[in-house]
């Protein structure tokens, strides 16, 4: 018997083909990434690319997959790639440790993949990401802003056109329409009211102004969320 024999019985020998022939792009392997390219692999998509910049922080345990005491400060690509191969051995992984931004994100998305998972959570190479896949033709699915939210049961997966109440799709939206981009894109989000006790806001940084609460199960959900939607439609292509 094999690893994925469970798998194989749900969703048959030309199901498991079409997994192990799939190459899907993670991009940022935070709360939602990390936890979208786990279901990946144990799913058994044969090649994955997955990028990140960041190391593992202590602030991250409340919430991400990668973050134990023992994984402190290591580069969050590394420590995903190790967790990757321990699961299948079999699969293939290209690492990208790097912050994606201008031309490295033009060349990446030149590239050939059958689905990416956008988990980025920095607005300006989050829209110009999604702008290029769009470009591209590629298929892909966007997490939108799981902080501050506390009910899994108010999750939706749907064009980024029907987003509503939720911040971050507020301006990916408005930045996408000044970039001619008005749907196209499949995203996961959450119309929960965020609780303005739940933000702290903070001095302007390179990256952000505030801080966000979260909870720990949300951005696992979220990422769960878009692992399903990328393992249905290669199932179903």
């Amino acid at each position: 018997m094999n690893w994925y024999s469970r798998t194989q019985l749900l969703v048959g020998d030309e199901g498991v083909k079409k997994l192990a022939s799939s190459h899907v792009l993670v991009v940022g392997l935070g709360g939602v990434g990390a936890y979208a390219a786990e279901q990946l692999a144990r799913a058994g998509i044969g090649k994955m690319t997955i990028v990140d910049s960041d190391t593992v922080n202590i602030t991250n345990k409340n919430r991400q997959l990668l973050a134990l005491d023992s994984t402190l400060n290591r580069p969050k690509v590394e420590v995903m790639a190790e967790r990757i191969r321990d699961i299948n051995p079999d699969v293939e992984v290209v690492a990208l440790n790097q912050y994606l931004k201008d031309q490295s994100i033009i060349d990446l998305m030149e590239q050939p993949f059958d689905f990416i998972v956008d988990a980025i959570d920095t607005l300006a190479p989050k829209v110009f990401l999604l702008y290029y896949a769009v470009q591209n033709k590629h298929n892909i699915v966007s997490c939108m802003g799981a902080g501050g939210k506390f009910n899994p049961e108010m999750i939706q997966i749907a064009d980024i056109s029907k987003s509503y109440n939720c911040r971050l799709a507020f301006y990916i939206r408005k930045r996408l329409h000044r970039l001619g981009v008005r749907e196209g894109i499949t995203v996961v989000f959450s119309p929960e009211k965020v609780a303005d006790s739940a933000v702290s806001i903070e001095e302007q940084t390179e990256n952000k102004i505030a801080t966000v609460g979260t909870i720990s199960y949300m951005p696992a959900i979220f990422g769960c969320f878009c692992a399903s939607h990328v393992i249905n439609k290669i199932l179903n292509s």
